[in-house]
């Protein structure tokens, strides 16, 4: 066996020659130098990164993420659990039958009770406020006795109605002293002609002195006018002797109550005279007197003349206050 000294660090190997046949080998020693001269590897080298993966293009690694990774997990499960349940979801025969229906027309209906009763919605203050709750308390102004008489028409007719109820000797008095506080000026004028419709002129004409003793309630046009108008309709008014100073004093809404009281009383003859005067005088009636009176004289064929002069009056005036019941009487009266 040969050894053979190769440096400091001895190393042992053996050799072997094939052509030796005894199988003997041979022990080499060599040496390796320690020397600090020896090149040493780079870092990269030493320690090599791992291989570059390839760009991902639909990710930007510069903005930051805002959702926290809980969050995206729930959401893919959800996601996950959606796609479960919406491949378990089975249409209905109906419900295919209404969607398509959307695209052809109106919706059919099932058969049964068309008809069917709703209940009626509940009033606006159970709306407003649940029940149970307490209400604000509304304190209601009552109107003074005297405001629900004087102006009440129920009122006045029932006072008309009371005097109609006393006896032949009674007078009005007995009842119209009760209720002197709570008049006022024009409200027996709705009595008195309740009382004229009633037929009773002599009550009214009682009503009317009773109230000229009372000084808060005379003098009153309205009260003279429906007294007037009374007892011209029942034909027991006295005319004064000089008409043409009659109209020059009186109101014009007591010459209006005049005429419109021999007009419905049937003394034709009279109103005319009475128009024709205060025309004369001056004096500017209402158009509706001169409607009623053409209205009355065409039932007559003889007093033709006398409503062309009328319509000739009615066609000088500016001022045609007519309502629809005094044009249609002269229409009627002119093409009878």
């Amino acid at each position: 066996m040969d050894c053979a000294f190769l440096g400091i660090n001895p190393i042992l190997f053996q050799e072997s020659f094939a052509g030796n046949g005894n199988g003997n080998g041979r022990v080499s020693l060599m040496a390796r130098s320690n020397s600090n001269t020896r090149r040493r590897l780079p870092s990269n080298l030493r320690y090599p990164r791992r291989t570059k993966l390839p760009p991902d293009f639909g990710i930007n690694h510069l903005l930051k993420n805002t959702t926290e990774p809980s969050s995206q997990t729930e959401f893919k499960e959800a996601e996950a659990e959606a796609e479960e349940d919406g491949e378990d979801i089975v249409w209905e025969a109906d419900e295919i039958k209404a969607i398509s229906s959307l695209f052809q027309g109106r919706i059919p209906q099932k058969p049964g009770k068309l008809d069917r009763q709703r209940p009626l919605p509940l009033p606006l203050p159970y709306k407003l406020r649940p029940l149970g709750l307490p209400r604000p308390k509304k304190h209601v102004k009552m109107a003074p006795i005297c405001d629900q008489v004087y102006k009440n028409p129920n009122a006045l007719v029932g006072l008309a109605r009371e005097i109609r109820s006393l006896g032949v000797d009674e007078d009005v008095g007995l009842i119209l002293n009760k209720w002197v506080p709570f008049l006022r000026k024009g409200s027996l004028s709705l009595t008195i002609r309740e009382l004229g419709h009633m037929g009773l002129p002599d009550r009214a004409l009682q009503t009317f002195s009773w109230a000229q003793k009372q000084p808060h309630l005379f003098p009153d046009d309205r009260l003279l006018a429906s007294a007037v108008e009374v007892l011209a309709r029942n034909h027991e008014l006295k005319l004064p002797f000089n008409l043409d100073k009659f109209t020059s004093l009186a109101s014009r809404g007591v010459i209006e109550a005049m005429a419109r009281g021999f007009i419905k009383g049937g003394s034709l003859h009279l109103a005319w005279k009475l128009i024709f005067i205060a025309k004369n005088s001056g004096r500017k009636l209402d158009t509706s007197v001169y409607a009623k009176l053409i209205l009355e004289l065409g039932k007559n064929p003889d007093k033709h003349r006398l409503i062309g002069t009328l319509l000739d009056e009615l066609g000088k005036r500016e001022d045609l206050n007519l309502t629809q019941q005094d044009c249609t009487a002269i229409m009627k009266t002119i093409w009878a």
